[in-house]
Parts: structure tokens; sequence; C-alpha cells
């Protein structure tokens, strides 16, 4: 009996065990079917932002980072995307951005949808203020992608001049340092000017590098709208890398052109100047959009110094007819040889709130609907015209395209939109706003083969990351974000065009910001995984 019950209780015991066992083994089982990671990209052309050529592997998300590159067909994820046939690239990083409509349009649709990642505010000297409440803000309601701003020089000062056309006292330059210096400890990136606005126009290069000097001493990077496009090129230029020299600052010459019949060509003298300076150990970059119109108010036909003091001002000015005319005579001048082309049918309207028919149309058109000859002259009065109901945003054909390929070949050049923000049926915009970078991949890449994809696809990412110091951004590699973008190179095609510019572009499959997959299979998700990006200060 007692060994008949030591039998029991071992048998028992060893069920005991099998059920154990067999528990263990559901576990294990279990534990295998789990997804190792969030999303696994297989089977893509993976362009890794360096410029090199194409390595076909699979890349595998956690969370909101890159953790493994390599061969992992056998792994297991939430998501799977096949992109057998895609490329795969690290997001784009926009180095030249008009964010100002975020708050209205904070999913950012119309630049994920290009493979926009990340985009640089604060352009050509205009930037929030202050800037901390501001990307508070934005922190608050959600965007769609990752954001990073610039302090504008326009911005600070008017903020301590308003727009007096003078140079500032020690007091007000005093002031404008230390509005710079608060904009840096809130996060910005670097320091924007738009020296051929107001009322940076009023500003003398001896300013300007003082305030650069303090953006210096915290590492950022200075960026300008040049004092002139047209004639001033080159001095315009010069004094870029003056201010480089001086302020001991990384220069970027932001969407780099030449504008005006009389320049055109000049892009070979003004890409020697940044070799030069480059050489003599100055970083001097470059940032481009791939369109051969450019997009700006219709006031930059006005000179500067007939707008000092805002539009009330300018309206006394043109009441008087001695100063009515030597304004009209500039204006006559900026349209022959500058923005105007010298042809009134370069100049189209994009936004006019005051007259919404004329979007679309151009000066000439509004010249014959007037019923007046469309002469440069009547074109000038019209212009004064168009600045005293309100001013008017205009698309400019006055660019060579020949420069436009010139200034994209060249080593240092970033690809950038000068893009706002916008949504279709928001006026007529340029273009650039839609279709930038799948422009530069389709058109130049894959049509007119004037640059690689490698290489387009370095100057839309390392490059840019590089210039802002985002060191977890703009590669493909383990531990970075994933910031991704997943296109045809076959199909992928800007649609907007100067006509019918509200088209989005095609050939774009996926857009992952964060490791989250904000365009999926072509269809725009409306999610807000992007984030606030502030620069850590070096000081």
């Amino acid at each position: 009996m007692i060994f008949a019950n030591l039998d029991a209780t071992e048998s028992v015991m060893n069920l005991k065990n099998i059920l154990k066992l067999i528990v263990i083994l559901i576990t294990l089982f279990g534990c295998s079917q789990e997804p190792n990671y969030d999303i696994l990209i297989l089977n893509g052309e993976i362009y890794d932002g360096s410029g090199n050529d194409p390595i076909t592997m699979d890349i595998a998300i956690k969370d909101s980072l890159i953790v493994k590159i390599g061969d992992l067909s056998s792994f297991k994820a939430k998501r799977i995307i096949d992109a057998n046939g895609l490329a795969v690239a690290p997001g784009f990083i926009d180095m030249h951005a008009h964010l100002d409509p975020i708050l209205e349009l904070s999913e950012c649709e119309s630049h994920i949808r290009q493979g926009v990642t990340t985009a640089l505010g604060g352009p050509d000297g205009s930037s929030p203020w202050p800037l901390a409440k501001y990307m508070d803000t934005l922190n608050q309601i959600g965007i769609g992608m990752n954001v990073a701003y610039l302090i504008g020089h326009n911005t600070v000062r008017k903020n301590v001049m308003k727009l007096e056309n003078r140079a500032p006292t020690e007091s007000e330059l005093s002031k404008m340092k230390e509005q710079i210096a608060q904009g840096m400890k809130d996060g910005a990136f670097g320091i924007s000017t738009g020296l051929k606005y107001l009322p940076g126009a009023f500003s003398k290069v001896n300013e300007v590098i003082a305030l650069s000097k303090v953006v210096s001493k915290y590492g950022g990077i200075y960026t300008s709208h040049l004092r002139e496009e047209g004639l001033g090129l080159l001095d315009a230029v010069e004094e870029a890398i003056t201010i480089s020299r001086d302020a001991d600052i990384p220069v970027v010459l932001t969407h780099h052109k030449v504008i005006g019949k009389p320049m055109w060509g000049k892009s070979e003298k003004t890409l020697q100047m940044v070799d030069s300076a480059r050489t003599s150990g100055l970083n001097i970059l470059i940032d481009q959009y791939p369109y051969n119109a450019s997009y700006t108010s219709i006031s930059i036909l006005i000179p500067s110094w007939a707008r000092a003091g805002g539009n009330q001002a300018f309206k006394k000015r043109i009441s008087e007819p001695k100063l009515r005319d030597s304004i009209k005579a500039e204006i006559i001048f900026n349209i022959i040889n500058d923005r105007g082309g010298n042809d009134l049918s370069r100049v189209q309207f994009a936004k006019v709130k005051w007259m919404p028919e004329l979007e679309g149309k151009t000066l000439k058109y509004w010249c014959k609907i007037k019923g007046i000859e469309p002469t440069i002259e009547n074109g000038a009065d019209l212009v004064i015209e168009a600045q005293i109901n309100g001013g008017a945003s205009c698309v400019f054909h006055a660019m060579d395209e020949k420069d436009v390929e010139r200034i994209m070949q060249h080593p240092q050049t970033m690809i950038a939109s000068d893009g706002r923000l916008v949504k279709p049926g928001m006026g007529h915009p340029h273009p650039r706003w839609y279709g930038t970078f799948p422009r530069v991949l389709g058109h130049y890449v894959r049509e007119k083969r004037i640059i690689s994809l490698p290489q387009a696809i370095y100057k839309m990412t390392k490059l840019p990351a590089i210039t802002l110091g985002l060191k977890d951004r703009g590669l493909i590699k383990e531990k970075m974000k994933a910031d991704i973008v997943i296109f045809d190179p076959k199909t992928i095609n800007d649609k907007a065009t100067f006509e019918n510019p509200h088209q989005y572009p095609e050939g774009i499959n996926f857009v992952i910001i964060n490791g989250e997959i904000s365009i999926d299979n072509g269809i725009f998700q409306h999610l807000k995984a992007g984030e606030v990006l502030k620069k850590k200060i070096n000081k």
C-alpha cells in the first residue's frame, strides 16, 4: 500500500511537471508570436542620405527610432511595409519654410505630402515673437511634422525701431542683441535676415554683424535673403561672406537665385565666390527651390525708402508729385531690370485680398481690364495702386533655367521650398508650396539628369541636418529618429503648375514621422506626429 501511494504521488508530481512544462512552452510559443517591432520596412532600396548608392535592406522601427537595419525578413512587426521597387530615404528637411499658417494648418499636409518631415521656419528676417511662447502653443495644439525656427532680424528690429530708416542707437542695438540672445535661449537655430525687406533694408552691415556675433556665441547659423538678387547680386553675396567672416558664423545664401535678364548667367560668378570663401575657411552654404520664378510681395518693385514708416507714410509720399515721379521711375527701372523681367506678363498676381479676381492673372491683364495700354509706365502706376490698396503677393517670372540648374549642381546647395503651408483653395500660390521636393526628384533627377538621385537625397537630408546640427535626423541609421519617406523614383512627380497650383504631388507612398505613419499607401492620415525642435545652445 505504501508503495502504491508513492506511485500515485509520483504520478501526480509528474503530471504537475508536465503541466508546468506545457504552460512554459505555451508562454514561449506565445512570446514568439509577439511582434518584435512596431514597423518593418522590407525589400526597399535604401538611400541612407549620405550620397552613396542605394542598398537593398530592411529597416526596423520601434517607438520613434530606427533600431535595426539588415535582413529582417524573419522578424515580426505590428505593421509590415513591402517597399519592393521603391526608394527608402530619410525624411526631407526643408531649410526655408513659411510656417505662419501653422496654427490653422497644424497637420502640415501640404509639406508632408512632399515627403517633408522637418521644416525650418522664421526665414527672410521674419519670425514669431516671443518665440518660446509661440513654440509652447505649437506643443499644445500638436503639429503634423517637426518644426524648428530661426529668430528674425526684421522682427527684432521692428520690435525696437518700428520701420524707421536709420541706424540704431547704442541702446537700441543693445535691446536687439538682448532679443536675439533670448531667441537663441528659447531654442532658435540661428538668425535670418531679409535685407531686401523692411525694416532690414534700412540696416547697415555692421548692425547685422553685431547681431550675428550674438548668434555665433550660441552656435547658431545665419540665413539671408540677400540685399539684392538682381543687379546688386554680386555685392550682396560679398556682404554675406563678410558677415560670415566678421561674425564667425556659418552663412546660408537662402533661396539663391539670379533675378532679371541683365544678370542671367551670373550664378557662375556667385558660385565661384562661394567656393573661394570656403577655400579660405568660411562655411558658406546655399539653399534653393527648383523653379525659375520667384514669389514675394509686389512691394519688392517699390524702392525701400518710399515705404519707410509703413503704408500711410507711403500714401503721403505718393500724394506729392515730385516724390511720386521719383518712386515711379524706380519702379519702372525694377520692372525692366529686376523682378519685372521687362514684361508685364511676367508679373502674376497670387494673393490679392482687395481684388481676388486678379489672382492668377498678370499685371498686363490688369492694364487691359482697366482699359489702359499695357506699357511699363502704366504697369508702374498699377504697382503704386496695388500698394495703396494694401499690397499683393505675386509670382515673378524673371529667372533663367540655366542658373537654376547650375546652382542645383553645386555641392553645397540644399533643397528648400520657400513655400508657405497651404490647403486647396487658398489664393493662387507658387507651385513650390506643393511640389518642391517631388519636382527635384522627378523633373531634375529622372527627366533632366541634372543631379543623381543619391545627390538629390543628400541635399534634402544629411546636408541640412549637418547645417542645423541635428544629430538624430537626416540619415537612415540605427538609433536615428524614424523620419522616413518611401517613394517610387519612376513615378514621383510634382503636379502643381503656375496655372493650376493647388495639386498635391504623386509617387510618394509612405511618410513616417517619429515612428508614426503619416502617409499610408498615399493616403494622408491626419496625424500630429511632429515635434517642436529646439537647438541645444553651445554656451
